[in-house]
């Protein structure tokens, strides 16, 4: 079992930027491939963006792409989503997720097992 917390959500500009944190605990974090997803009010959860093993290609999504960072830290158990350059649009509550997903199913999110408890994320002026 991991289990998943994350920090660093909050009301924030358009333009502006946050930096979201998941540290990780239980089993061997680097074994596993992180990721994270949002899920904005009556909408679907959806991929932002996922890293199977630190070193691997990171996959992002089109709405993302070039605005947002994910990073890890094995050392530390932890996995980062830094976010530039906000927009209204990315308002939503976002997950950190683990799991060992196939390749091809990096952006679904029912192939992760592990979820932290979400972090608010609110883009507003």
């Amino acid at each position: 079992q991991v289990e998943l917390v994350e920090l660093g959500g909050g009301l924030v500009q358009p333009g502006g930027s946050l930096r979201l944190s998941c540290a990780g605990s239980g089993r061997t974090f680097s074994d596993y491939s992180m990721a994270w997803f949002r899920q904005a009010p009556g909408k679907e959860r959806e991929f932002v963006a996922s890293q199977r093993r630190k070193g691997d290609p990171i996959f992002y999504s089109d709405s993302v792409k070039g605005r947002f960072t994910l990073s890890r830290d094995n050392a530390q158990d932890t996995v980062y989503l830094q976010m530039s350059n906000l927009e209204p649009e990315d308002t939503a509550v976002y997950y950190c997720a683990g799991g060992r997903p196939i390749l091809s199913a990096v952006r679904s999110w029912n192939a992760y097992r592990f979820w932290g408890q979400g972090t608010q994320v609110t883009v507003s002026s």
